[in-house]
Formats: structure tokens, sequence, C-alpha cells
């Protein structure tokens, strides 16, 4: 199946950053028509017919989520994350750096479909560059009139602030980032009250992914029935998937939802020659393995989930047979133990020890014991959390001790070998 450009469309082939071009190419028209010709609550409609999912990893419906916010007549405010953190995730930083008008005319269409007169984007601290190209951009729509007071003589005000956070990983699931944009330590809130109730500073909040609120440029052009028709019955539209690792053409590509695994691999030039597939792991750092026999399966939300998986943000790493899973699941385990924000005892805690074990066993020191705490760790760490880091710590490493356990076993000392028996009798007892 083809590439097929949406968000992607120009990128480069022109400058989309400079405000002429992007607005020769069609740029902030449907801002325009939305304002002028549009009530809020159809722009809602819209998006929600769509089926337009979050595209930040939950996969949420964004209609849906929209409509959770009371009338209550409190002020609501729209926050864009851009705080692009999850290992082999590089698709929202693109979009910020190579077409920051259409994340703007995104935002500004959702914070219109939710009666916003504020929007914020969270930009991660890393981000310098995308931070000062999307500043830049924003300057220009200002000046231009397309946002701030009486926008196209209509009487709609809307103000947008660029907020760069300090490059904190926890900072990306949605109450952490609420936390920091208001100056707090960025640590998840207890739920409820979830943020369409109280969000932002206590008021109604809608929280939307980069590449969710840059869909909706797009969805207003062609129609929700154009969006809806792509991809499968329950994950609608295209996707821009971040495809790295042992390919020969690592890169964004956007598709339809609904590819198969193999046709993402093929897309990204497949895999390097006289190599063979052991894994792909395809829903970014916090996902599962899948494996061979599941490369002719639909790549979409409900299909990655029957996986054993997810489709998370839609980071797609492959891996061949060159590779070493003791130290791939040590270096994601140490990621996940870095970036805990230390307020919940089972991730803070959990993390740290697993990290401990899998550096034994990466220095060829591994305990026969530690195998089987390293298969319980589930039940301890995950479901047990204010937020899902601590679920993060342990599908890959489950994944691969499982589907590889001769790797790990290879890593036990001989000293345990010779007190508890050698790894092919214990793989028998189990």
């Amino acid at each position: 199946m083809p590439v097929t450009k949406v968000l992607t469309a120009g990128i480069g082939e022109v400058d989309l950053r400079d405000f002429t071009v992007y607005r020769d190419r069609g740029g902030y028209k449907q801002w325009e028509r939305a304002v002028r010709e549009l009530q809020p609550a159809q722009v809602l409609e819209l998006a929600d017919r769509s089926g337009l999912r979050g595209r930040g990893g939950a996969g949420f419906p964004t209609g849906k989520k929209w409509s959770f916010l009371p009338n209550d007549n409190k002020p609501r405010y729209l926050v864009c994350n851009c705080d692009e953190a999850e290992p082999g995730t590089f698709k929202d930083h693109m979009l910020l750096e190579q077409t920051p008008h259409l994340v703007l005319e995104g935002i500004l269409l959702g914070a219109y479909g939710i009666a916003s007169h504020h929007a914020f984007i969270y930009i991660r601290g890393e981000f310098k560059r995308g931070f000062e190209i999307f500043s830049k951009a924003l300057d220009e729509a200002r000046a231009a009139g397309l946002l701030g007071k009486n926008i196209f003589g209509t009487g709609y005000d809307l103000e947008v602030t660029v907020h760069r956070g300090a490059g904190a990983y926890i900072c990306g699931e949605e109450t952490g980032l609420l936390n920091s944009l208001e100056g707090k330590r960025g640590e998840p809130r207890l739920k409820p009250p979830f943020p369409a109730i109280a969000g932002l500073y206590g008021m109604p909040t809608v929280v939307n992914n980069v590449e969710t609120l840059a869909y909706l440029v797009p969805i207003l052009e062609k129609g929700a029935e154009w969006f809806a028709a792509v991809g499968t019955e329950r994950s609608k539209g295209y996707k821009i998937i971040s495809i790295s690792g042992h390919v020969r053409k690592p890169g964004n590509y956007e598709v339809a939802l609904g590819t198969t695994v193999r046709e993402l691999i093929e897309i990204a030039g497949g895999l390097r020659e006289g190599r063979t597939l052991k894994a792909v792991q395809p829903g970014g750092g916090s996902s599962a393995c899948i494996f061979d026999e599941h490369l002719d399966w639909p790549y979409d939300y409900e299909s990655m989930a029957k996986a054993g998986s997810m489709l998370g943000s839609g980071a797609f790493v492959v891996f061949d047979d060159t590779t070493d899973f003791v130290k791939c699941a040590f270096n994601l385990v140490r990621f996940f133990a870095h970036e805990s924000c230390g307020q919940c005892t089972p991730c803070r805690e959990g993390g740290h020890w697993l990290e401990t074990v899998l550096h034994r066993f990466v220095e060829g020191r591994g305990l026969r014991s530690d195998l089987e705490m390293i298969r319980r760790v589930s039940s301890t760490i995950t479901g047990l959390n204010l937020c899902a880091l601590g679920d993060s710590i342990e599908p890959f490493l489950k994944s691969v001790i499982n589907r590889f356990p001769e790797q790990f076993e290879a890593r036990i000392d001989a000293r345990s070998l010779q007190q508890n028996g050698s790894p092919a009798m214990a793989a028998s007892a189990r």
C-alpha cells in the first residue's frame, strides 16, 4: 500500500515554514471558514463523525473527548501536547519544524471546536529549533490578524500561548503536563477529576496531541466522510508512523491505518541484506514486541491490542537477528526508571530494581532466581500507579524474555548455574 501524504504533503518539496508559501497552498482557509461560517458545535461534530482518534498514544475518540466538557460557563482551555518523548517517536517534532502553520491552524480549529478563547502548546524542552520555528509562525499569524481580538471581524477572540518544557518524559502524561504548565512539579494528578472537568487552573480542559489537531485541517477541507472512509472499522483515517531500527530507510511515513506490519517494513526499505526479522515494537518504548507471525496483521489500534501490544503513538521499531535483547531491555528499563517522577512506589522502586537486575545480566552476572522474578514483576508494577509510566516499564522486557529466554540464560553467572542447575533443566521444569 503506497504512502499517502496528507499532513506530510509538501514537506521536503517547498518551505512550509514560510507564511506566504503556506497561505498560497490554501493555508488558514479552513480556519477562516470555521470562524465565519461554522459554529463550534459543528466543528466538534465533524471531528466526531470523522472517527479521528488521539494520535498521541491512547487513541481515544477526539470528538467524544471534547464532548465531555461541561456546559458550566467556565473558561475552557485547549492544550496541544508537543512533549514528544516516547522512545522511537519522532513525528510531532517533524511537523513542528517543517510545517508549523499547519500545527497552528489545527490548534486554532481545536480551540474553536470546544469554544475556547485561550489555547496553549507545550513544547518539549529539547525541541529548541521547533520552539523557535513555531514561535515565529505564531507571530506571523498574529500579525496577519489570524488570532487575537475580534478575529475576521466576527467578535471571536482567541489567544495562543507557547510554553517550553524542561525535558521530563513524565510531562507527556496530560495531567503531569498541566501541572508543569501551571509552574508546579511535573507529576501526574489523581483522577478523577479528569481534565475535562478540572484541568488547567482548575478549569475544563482538553489535551490533544500535535498530529491529532493537525488532522482537523484536512478533515474540514475534505469532509468527515473522506477521513472516515479510510482505515478500518474502528481505526479511521491516516497516521504518521515513525519507523526506525534495522530497516534500510528509517523515517516518518504517512499511511492509512490498517496497512499491514509487513507493508510498513517494506515501505521503509525492508530489512538489511542477509538479515531476518526477530521482532517489531509497534508502539514505541512502552509497547511489547510482536513477531513474524504478526507480519500480515493490520496495523491498527484493535489488531495491535489483540496481538498483545499496542499501536501507541506510532513508533515502529524493527529488530533483526543481530539484536541483543538483553541490552535493549536494560536500556529501555533504565530510561523509564530514570524518567519516573517518583510519586508512586511501584514505579519508583520497581523500575530501579529491574534496572539493577538487568544490569547484572548485561555484565554476565545474572542469577537464576532473577528470571522468575522478572516474569512475576507485572503484578507488582503494572496497573498500580497514578499514570501509565509504571505500566510502560515491563511490556517490552516481558515479551522478549519469553520469546528469547536463551539470550538471558546465557548471561547467568556460572556460579549460579552450578548451584541451581543448567538453563535447559530450569526451562524444562517450567
